[in-house]
């Protein structure tokens, strides 16, 4: 005699029950549409308690009826005659509104019972539990017509409610993936919008001051250094968009953030008719990020481009300092920003501000009691 022959075959059956149920939930992880393995929770279910039909219904993230109805047990025919799905009314709606399990041994008897549309095969026995995690309900699991027995039993209920709360897992699992892409893309949107503005279109703004210039010249050499040049700082932006959307800029700066400070001052002279007198302070090359790195580039030249554009000036400074904190200051002696600025629909202010926020540091624009405007940009290092 075999050893499993001499167990009991309750026993055995409720070892088979419980290897099922294990593997119905271990599908949580599986690399699955929702809706499928949704699917396969009600079939398990049904085959776990031997019930001739079974359902789940998905509530709204408001609560207020279901979102999705999925069935188990009704042939494709038979679904086409009876129409819509449930909206969550009779014994459906009491089990959204107190979200406790119930049993009955006859659908058709409870007070609550709305009855069921033309075609709809008869159920008698009921079992429906919450799907839910914690004290989040996201539906319920029904099962009907109980095989081989008048009613569903304690045992089947603990099944069930143990492959609901796996769908309720499941469900919850989506939405916040769902939540975090929605968030990254929006994330995505801004930087994307911050960093065309504060570099891509600045520099195309620069490239167009080049070719006025080119086109005031009489000298043919000279025309043709000018749109040679323009032509290069065009295939620079074109890098830019790339970095922009496919963030490709992760590599460090060839020759450190000093050098890409110093050559965006050299970059910007012709726009703002005079070169900037550059200053640093503390471990400019060792102690910054990359990430705070590009943002102050990007700041720099968002900073010099405005006060070119609108300042009025002829002298422009510019400190880097480094200590416990990255501290980017430009310092022009123009007509001076109004003060509070004026709102616009432009992104400059507000992108410089959104870079240090992102990074926990500070923005501050003010005027200057001599005249001139002073920006002061500072995170920490």
């Amino acid at each position: 005699m075999s050893t499993i022959s001499s167990v009991p075959y309750s026993k055995i059956e409720d070892s088979a029950k419980l290897r099922r149920l294990v593997d119905a939930v271990l599908m949580i992880e599986a690399d699955v549409e929702l809706s499928v393995l949704l699917r396969h929770f009600v079939e398990e279910a049904c085959e776990l308690v031997n019930a001739r039909y079974g359902a789940l219904g998905v509530l709204n993230e408001a609560r207020t009826g279901l979102d999705q109805f999925l069935t188990v047990g009704l042939s494709e025919r038979d679904e086409a005659l009876i129409g819509p799905r449930p909206t969550g009314r009779g014994v459906l709606g009491l089990l959204i509104t107190e979200a406790t399990p119930l049993r009955l041994d006859d659908l058709a008897l409870h007070p609550d019972s709305y009855g069921v549309p033309p075609h709809h095969p008869p159920m008698k026995s009921f079992l429906g539990v919450p799907v839910r995690v914690r004290d989040e309900v996201y539906g319920n699991l029904y099962l009907t017509d109980k095989v081989g027995a008048p009613d569903f039993s304690e045992e089947d209920e603990s099944l069930a409610e143990a492959l609901a709360q796996a769908a309720g897992i499941a469900i919850e699992n989506n939405r916040l993936h769902d939540r975090v892409r929605l968030l990254s893309v929006a994330d995505d949107r801004d930087r994307i919008a911050r960093d065309l503005h504060d570099r891509v279109i600045q520099r195309v703004f620069a490239v167009g001051l080049k070719l006025q210039e080119a086109a005031r010249l009489r000298d043919i050499d000279q025309v043709v250094a000018r749109v040679d040049g323009a032509v290069d700082d065009l295939d620079v932006t074109m890098n830019e968009i790339r970095t922009a959307i496919y963030e490709l800029g992760a590599s460090a700066l060839p020759g450190g953030l000093r050098r890409g400070v110093l050559e965006l001052a050299t970059e910007l002279a012709p726009m703002l008719g005079a070169r900037a007198d550059v200053v640093f302070h503390g471990p400019v090359d060792n102690a910054v990020s990359q990430r705070t790195a590009d943002n102050v580039l990007a700041v720099l030249r968002e900073a010099l481009t405005n006060a070119g554009k609108h300042a009025r000036a002829t002298h422009f400074g510019v400190t880097l300092s480094v200590a416990d904190a990255v501290t980017l200051e430009v310092v022009d002696n123009g007509v001076g920003i109004e003060t509070p600025p004026v709102k616009s629909s432009g992104l400059g202010l507000v992108n410089l501000r959104k870079r240090a926020e992102k990074l926990q540091g500070v923005f501050v624009v003010e005027r200057l009691e001599s005249g001139g405007t002073r920006l002061t940009w500072s995170v920490p290092v």
